[in-house]
């Protein structure tokens, strides 16, 4: 009951912290470690949050989920009980994780990382790539995304010369174009 009942108030904590645009509270108050300029919009942290942390300009989607124990373990039993592995994660500077990822435990995530929606990350991930897909694999490198998007994405100063409301300075600036077709050769 006691455990619930502390699920409940971090929960409660979060909702509230957000609210009032104070976050960072309820990381510090739970353990979590977080750098400077992040964004995060999750709360699913799991049950030991102290074992995480989140370096500096670092985004987390909403829909992530950081696993931070093998729960498996409840399964194995004998004579001394059921068996428990915790393990920590890590996220360096510089990066994103996309919507609904799931990041394991034991994963550390180095500099400049892009994790696309979706991933679940079973391994650590080393500097400077993009990774996608279940589990996790690299499928090009941060370089190169942060290129495409310094040349074609608009600015900062760009976005706030265009006149009118948010939603029709976003009309501006969006392209009419769709994606090719899956195919299947």
């Amino acid at each position: 009951m006691k455990k619930i009942s502390k699920i409940i108030f971090n929960k409660l904590f979060l909702i509230f912290t957000k609210v009032i645009g104070k976050p960072q509270l309820y990381f510090k108050r739970v353990g979590i470690k977080v750098g400077s300029n992040c964004r995060i919009y999750t709360s699913s942290f799991g049950s030991e949050p102290f074992l995480i942390t989140i370096g500096n300009h670092v985004t987390v989607t909403s829909g992530v989920s950081f696993i931070t124990h093998d729960g498996s373990g409840w399964l194995m039993r004998d004579d001394k009980g059921r068996r428990y592995v915790y393990q920590p994660i890590n996220i360096g500077n510089h990066v994103f994780i996309g919507v609904n990822s799931i990041i394991m435990p034991g994963v550390k995530i180095d500099d400049e990382v892009i994790v696309a929606a979706g991933s679940v990350v079973t391994k650590s991930i080393p500097s400077g790539v993009v990774v996608a897909g279940v589990p996790a694999k690299i499928i090009g490198k941060y370089s190169d995304i942060k290129n495409k998007m310094l040349d074609n994405y608009i600015s900062d100063i760009d976005m706030r010369a265009l006149k009118g409301t948010y939603e029709e300075r976003i009309r501006k600036v969006t392209t009419n174009t769709y994606k090719a077709y899956l195919n299947d050769k």
